[in-house]
């Protein structure tokens, strides 16, 4: 049997050895890892800095889903009144809607920390206010005075959206990137809402009433504490602004009309699914069925984040409007047609993956449309929005699901979104093809 020959490892430590019939080759040389290039969501969240301003922003913004449902609980638990606690968050979303954006102006005038962790101290205040009296048995007019308090809260998601557009100005990747911060922080205002009411509902049951307002305050002073604490991420403070209003800036106004009418369809949605919970016997799941809804726009949020969607934003919201409401009409035909609350559930999860890609691009326009300096102030503009459609959604599914059926209310949310549709159609008519000028 002939014997094998060898030869001398190379530089690059390579082996060779030669048989009858074979040549053999080893490479003992050490191995460098294929690594696979890092996702948008990480290079996003590589930014120095910014890992520390998301951590304290989103335990500031948890509350945000938890504060209403625990004032709901506690009130109507202590006072046997649901319509006492529906009276009193009303009148503290309607004071938010009116204070919010003047909040927000000073914001951009003065700063985040000097502004934003005075406001939410006293914001503080009014909830453990409100904790007190309804502890306490004061009058029922100190409620509404105690939550209407809390309205100085500031607007936790704009002011992260304003530092992501701060850290992103001047990149080559800016409009990539801030694409994917929107994203992420419309996947993170669906994932607070998610489980925010579903653990106040936990803590104002399994402790004592006064649980989840106790808790909301704290998670809401100690993030804005984080947050602002980071000086290196917060953008300039603009004392003298030059440029005018928001509000004033063409092309702003016609999106916070739609944005009054998609309020409108979540506000409606959330009224009209405990109504039809209830009637099947199930309230206790309605939490579950609404979460589903949020987890579907949670995940279309962070997938669409990763996405390069082609195109101007200005062109990509009429089409986010269209499937928006196309999704809608899922729902409607489940409880019309089977009444099944499961299927209800399946249809909300997909329909919610149409909110995110929505709210994440006309966010994007407003960032467009807003004058630098005043970008804290445009966003809670949309925010007010809103909250203005939440206020007349909820009003208006209600009033269907008594005088009508909860059924038929479903369709309440799908005309609000038909609604929005038109008016995100409307200016492209009169301009030319350019949409929204």
């Amino acid at each position: 049997m002939p014997q094998p020959t060898y030869e001398r490892p190379s530089a690059r430590t390579t082996f060779l050895a030669v048989t009858a019939d074979t040549l053999v080759a080893a490479d003992f040389g050490p191995r460098t890892p294929r690594r696979r290039p890092p996702g948008p969501y990480r290079r996003l969240l590589a930014i120095p800095g910014s890992r520390a301003f998301t951590i304290g922003n989103l335990m500031a913004r948890l509350p945000m889903g938890m504060f209403s449902v625990s004032a709901v609980v506690m009130i109507a638990g202590t006072r046997g009144s649901y319509a006492l606690a529906g009276a009193v968050t009303a009148t503290g979303l309607v004071a938010t809607a009116l204070v919010a954006p003047w909040t927000a102006r000073l914001v951009d005038r003065h700063g985040q920390a000097r502004v934003a962790l005075p406001a939410t101290l006293l914001a503080a205040l009014g909830s453990l206010a409100l904790l007190l009296c309804v502890r306490y048995g004061a009058p029922a007019w100190t409620l509404f005075a105690a939550y209407a308090a809390t309205a100085t809260t500031p607007n936790t998601g704009g002011m992260a959206r304003a530092r992501w557009a701060h850290l992103l100005k001047g990149r080559k990747d800016a409009a990539d990137s801030l694409h994917t911060a929107n994203s992420f922080e419309q996947a993170a205002d669906e994932l607070c809402f998610m489980l925010g009411p579903v653990l106040a509902a936990f803590l104002c049951t399994a402790l004592f009433p006064e649980a989840g307002t106790l808790v909301g305050v704290v998670l809401l002073v100690s993030g804005m504490l984080l947050f602002t604490a980071q000086r290196s991420t917060e953008p300039p403070a603009r004392p003298r602004p030059t440029a005018k209003a928001p509000f004033r800036v063409p092309g702003i106004p016609p999106l916070l009309v739609v944005c009054l009418a998609m309020g409108g369809v979540f506000g409606a949605m959330e009224v009209v699914t405990i109504a039809f919970a209830d009637a099947q016997g199930h309230r206790a799941a309605a939490g579950v069925v609404l979460a589903l809804q949020a987890a579907g726009s949670c995940a279309a949020g962070l997938l669409y984040g990763a996405m390069r969607p082609a195109g101007p934003a200005e062109h990509r919201l009429p089409w986010c409007v269209a499937a928006m409401t196309a999704l809608l009409t899922l729902p409607l035909l489940a409880a019309s047609l089977t009444g099944s609350l499961p299927l209800l559930a399946l249809t909300l999860l997909i329909a919610g993956m149409a909110t995110a890609p929505t709210m994440v691009t006309t966010m994007t326009l407003v960032q467009h449309r807003t004058p630098e300096g005043r970008l804290n102030e445009g966003m809670t503009l949309a925010v007010t929005g809103l909250l203005g459609g939440i206020a007349f959604g909820s009003a208006a599914g209600g009033w269907t699901v008594e005088h009508v059926s909860p059924t038929a209310a479903y369709g309440v949310p799908v005309t609000a979104a038909a609604v929005a549709l038109l008016l995100a159609l409307a200016p492209a008519r009169g301009s030319a093809g350019r949409p929204w000028a």
